[in-house]
């Protein structure tokens, strides 16, 4: 379920605690998974865009920096260039690739073209192991992409490895605690990459690990206690991990001052109502108002078969319907001289980066994730996770004690089934999709897949019907589509391979279990071309 969208909106996000090891991103694709990459290693990162000044990145008192790859040549007119002052901080850097590059230019070194250009799996040789690749092999794979190379390191650094075509692969300066590689130690096909990062992190910086769940959510609990002090809170809460483990904090740090909305639109797929009426509150002891919606968005789905046609209606009504409820507590909280001023948004640091690095992200955000609430009324923002990835989420959510169920609940559109129905929505149809998803569900947790795909959709093709034979008599019923893709991010992704054997159980429980449904298909398109969801 989607989040509502919210109005004239302020916020006041609160900071880690920890001093934080900046990424700068210039322009490259792995940017993200080299903060990610930092964080597996128990440090709190964080990413700037290369356009961020030597002064500002300073001033947020970065415990490291570490430069990205990127796809320019650093001595093309207009490429991205590092102000030396960085290096003048006493600052621990790390330059990867083109950050290598541009920190090698920057203080004095040489960059050119060696004719050898260097992409994929390739062969370094470590001439001198040193603080970087203490430990690593002599020989080892790494994961090249560029074209320029490195040819004479600045004056006061060590050489550390070289490659067919990176005359200076790595090197460092451990006085002034400045490191480089022109590999990418954060992509898994370098064959030590996390050890390199985590002897930056650790020996080259003198960083603890201690960027854990439990310290996070020490830190949240005191900054959203001191953001909200006595006042009310609300949230809409969908029972999807994101909003689940945010409202799982909030109340962790203020308890009975939250409350939270939960609008069943009848468009559900089977339990998770229950879900988080019971176990959700069970769990974290939580203020539920639970908004009974089904009727209404029947009503206003009948007859309609364009999908983008059900999205919008969809859409609309559960805003009004959030409205209404919105409007109730904040009556309800009026009545006992309270003062509801807090609106909880699940956003992840992956929506902040996609909004621009964090500059201007929170009115982004809030006007697409949050958004649709009267303008009479004025909400700052709780986002306790805006600093976390999805994995991240999922580890502090379990330390919270939110149910493995909701915590794994795999990817589940805002319009839920209205979508994965191809033609009219009806209350008839509907049950029909619930039950085979519910066998497709419990089958696939059966086989311990739980954690293998990223989601696996059920369609029901409502405008189709095919012949079969059931019972030794002709049927005219309808197909399903199992849809099981793997993705990390759903930008892109390729259908599951599921064992034949699950994927028999699956088609011979439906056909058997599932009345008016005679036929089982398997969805092996990838994205693209094809979407996850089909509508």
């Amino acid at each position: 379920m989607t989040a509502p969208i919210l109005d004239d909106v302020t916020q006041t996000p609160a900071p880690p605690a920890h001093r934080p090891v900046l990424v700068v991103d210039f322009g490259a694709q792995y940017a993200q998974l080299i903060a990610r990459r930092v964080r597996e290693a128990r440090v709190y990162s964080e990413i700037v865009p290369h356009s961020t000044s030597a002064e500002a990145m300073l001033a947020k008192d970065p415990a490291a920096i570490i430069l990205s790859g990127g796809p320019a040549s650093v001595y093309a007119d207009g490429a991205p260039f590092v102000d030396p002052a960085l290096f003048e901080a006493g600052v621990p850097v790390l330059g990867i690739c083109y950050g290598f590059q541009a920190m090698a230019k920057a203080l004095g070194g040489e960059v050119a073209q060696t004719g050898l250009r260097e992409y994929g799996g390739t062969e370094v040789a470590v001439c001198e192991a040193g603080v970087l690749l203490s430990g690593t092999p002599e020989h080892q794979t790494a994961w090249m992409s560029h074209g320029d190379a490195v040819h004479r390191a600045p004056d006061g650094f060590d050489v550390l490895a070289t490659s067919p075509g990176s005359p200076v692969a790595a090197f460092e300066d451990t006085t002034r605690r400045l490191y480089g590689v022109q590999w990418h130690p954060e992509v898994k096909h370098s064959a030590h990459g996390q050890a390199v990062l985590e002897h930056f992190l650790y020996d080259g910086a003198g960083l603890a690990p201690d960027w854990t769940p439990g310290n996070v959510i020490a830190e949240q609990v005191e900054a959203i206690r001191a953001q909200v002090g006595d006042k009310r809170v609300i949230c809409g809460l969908s029972g999807g991990v994101d909003s689940s483990v945010a409202a799982a904090l909030v109340q962790r740090a203020v308890g009975d001052q939250l409350t939270c909305v939960f609008v069943d639109h009848g468009l559900l797929r089977s339990g998770e109502a229950e879900q988080v009426e019971q176990d959700f509150v069970a769990a974290t002891g939580v203020n539920l108002v639970v908004v009974d919606a089904q009727e209404r968005f029947l009503e206003a789905l009948a007859g309609v078969t364009d999908p983008e046609t059900k999205r919008k209606i969809i859409g609309r009504e559960f805003i009004r319907v959030f409205e209404q409820a919105a409007r109730d507590v904040v009556t309800a909280a009026g009545a006992h001289g309270e003062e509801v001023e807090f609106l909880v948004q699940g956003t992840l640091y992956p929506d902040v980066v996609e909004s621009g690095g964090g500059e201007g992200a929170a009115n982004i955000k809030s006007h697409h994730n949050v958004g649709g609430l009267p303008e009479d009324l004025q909400f700052s923002l709780i986002e306790p996770l805006r600093t976390l990835f999805k994995d991240e989420v999922r580890a502090v959510g379990l330390e919270l004690g939110v149910p493995e169920a909701i915590v794994w609940r795999q990817p589940f559109p805002g319009p839920g089934l209205g979508i994965r129905i191809i033609g009219e929505v009806t209350r008839e149809r509907l049950d029909t999709l619930r039950a085979a998803d519910a066998i497709a569900r419990e089958e696939l947790t059966l086989a311990g897949l739980d954690r293998e795909i990223w989601q696996c959709p059920v369609v029901l093709l409502a405008d189709v019907r095919s012949v079969g034979v059931q019972g030794d008599g002709r049927t005219y019923g309808h197909p399903v589509v199992l849809r099981p893709v793997s993705s990390e991010d759903a930008m892109t992704a390729d259908w599951t391979r599921l064992p034949y054997d699950v994927l028999a159980r699956i088609s011979t429980r439906v056909t058997n279990e599932v009345a008016d449904v005679n036929r089982v298909t398997l969805d092996v398109t990838s994205k693209p071309p094809g979407t996850i969801e089909w509508e």
